[in-house]
């Protein structure tokens, strides 16, 4: 037996998700029965089916139940949830562009994964700047050079350019 062989496995980093977990975004889980979905009447495109069944898809999520979310990320995403964040702390999304209910269910569940990895990102650092010495110097000319053609026409005026 060699030395590699002897040695016991590096403990994983990611603890295994519960049976019957969720994955919305890559490492982001939630519990089965979290996610509720409602179904009820759409206003979309489906004829005459629009008026017989409920294909309109709404999707609940709380916003603490996301596993494996850090706190930032977690803020994000409330902050880019905007009017879609309950008073609850739930995240509702509504789908009903397409004509299936499970179409619609998709469309949610989509649209929530994209938010999510949005939240994900962290947001490039802003670095301070400073208006070039060039760039200060070209813009006082062009003020100098419209102040000229405005002062021309004056009655009278004289231009010192």
């Amino acid at each position: 037996m060699s030395e590699l062989d002897s040695q016991p496995d590096p403990p994983n980093p990611v603890p295994p998700v519960a049976p019957g977990g969720v994955e919305l975004a890559p490492g982001v889980f939630v519990a089965d029965g979290v996610l509720r979905f409602q179904y009820a009447r759409s206003s979309g495109p489906g004829g005459q089916n629009v008026n017989k069944v409920n294909t309109k898809a709404e999707l609940w999520l709380p916003v603490s139940a996301l596993a494996r979310l850090d706190d930032a990320a977690r803020t994000r995403l409330r902050t880019l949830a905007g009017s879609r964040l309950t008073v609850a702390d739930e995240i509702h999304i509504a789908a009903e562009s397409k004509r299936s209910q499970e179409g619609n269910r998709a469309d949610a569940l989509e649209r929530l994964r994209e938010l999510i990895v949005e939240a994900m990102r962290v947001p490039r650092k802003r670095r301070k700047t400073r208006p070039t010495k060039a760039s200060r110097r070209r813009r006082l000319e062009g003020k100098r050079h419209r102040g000229a053609i405005k002062s021309n026409r004056r009655a009278g005026g004289k231009a010192e350019d």
